[in-house]
């Protein structure tokens, strides 16, 4: 496989996925794997099939905010087993694989890049509806060894928060996603408006509007935005999804509303 330009490219993982959705940020500290976790449990329990791929390989935190920090990955048949999280959830990350919650990764590119193959190709994935991929902040290795191997990609998801030095890191990664051939189904702003339980003000902690104007300017969707809510940063401490357990709550129907248009964006 080559590009236009005549380069070789990797040969794209054979594994049997409707959508994957890669969910990218330009910077970190926006709350991708949040939005990956919760965005990845929400679907299972619409009754979707559903993997989730933890890409960051140098700080892996999707098992902590799932509750699953003690599994180990087992194999079979000369395949990974994906940790499971319910009948509809599976689960892989670089967490699992080390000695020590503390453990450093120390990699080059090429290491990386191979790993993320080995993720793809030889873990015994069940039959997809959903893949998606929580990667690490920026463009590098990861989101580009993804992008160049995962089979039928639906898109980038790209995460802001409402900062200017948020959303302009926001406008590499949607660039980036469009030099790559990839379609961007949307951005989400994260951290967007505080609403206060007692007296129900609004307070704008890290500003608001952010993410809908960089979207604008880019001319790709708005998916929604996500307030501040301590039961989502006390979900992701303590190690279940905010989706799978939460009271009603701004937060919970602002990311409700993104699930149902992002899945229109898809199909």
């Amino acid at each position: 496989m080559t590009d236009e330009k005549g380069s070789n490219l990797p040969k794209r993982a054979e594994i049997d996925v409707k959508h994957v959705i890669l969910v990218l940020s330009g910077k970190g500290g926006v709350g991708k794997s949040t939005v990956s976790v919760n965005l990845a449990y929400a679907l299972s329990m619409k009754g979707m099939q559903v993997g989730l791929l933890d890409l960051d390989i140098h700080g892996p935190n999707v098992p902590k905010m799932l509750g699953l920090e003690k599994h180990q990955l087992m194999s079979e048949n000369n395949k990974i087993v994906p940790v499971k999280v319910n009948e509809n959830l599976q689960v892989i990350s670089m967490a699992f694989l080390l000695p020590h919650r503390n453990s450093p990764v120390i990699w080059r590119g090429p290491m990386k890049s191979n790993a993320i193959r080995q993720f793809l190709e030889d873990t015994a994935w069940e039959p997809l509806d959903y893949l998606i991929v929580d990667l690490p902040p920026g463009t590098g290795d990861e989101a580009l060894t993804i992008a160049q191997s995962a089979p039928n990609i639906a898109g980038a998801v790209i995460v802001t928060t409402p900062q200017s030095v948020s959303t302009l890191d926001s406008s590499k990664a949607i660039t980036f996603s469009r030099d790559l051939g990839m379609d961007v189904l949307g951005v989400i702003e994260n951290m967007s408006g505080y609403i206060c339980p007692s007296c129900k003000n609004e307070v704008d902690i890290f500003g608001k509007g952010g993410g809908e104007k960089i979207a604008d300017e880019m001319d790709v969707p708005y998916l929604g935005n996500i307030p501040v809510d301590l039961a989502i940063r006390q979900s992701g401490d303590e190690g279940w999804a905010f989706v799978g357990k939460s009271a009603d709550s701004p937060a919970l129907q602002a990311i409700y509303a993104i699930i149902d248009r992002l899945i229109s964006q898809i199909k």
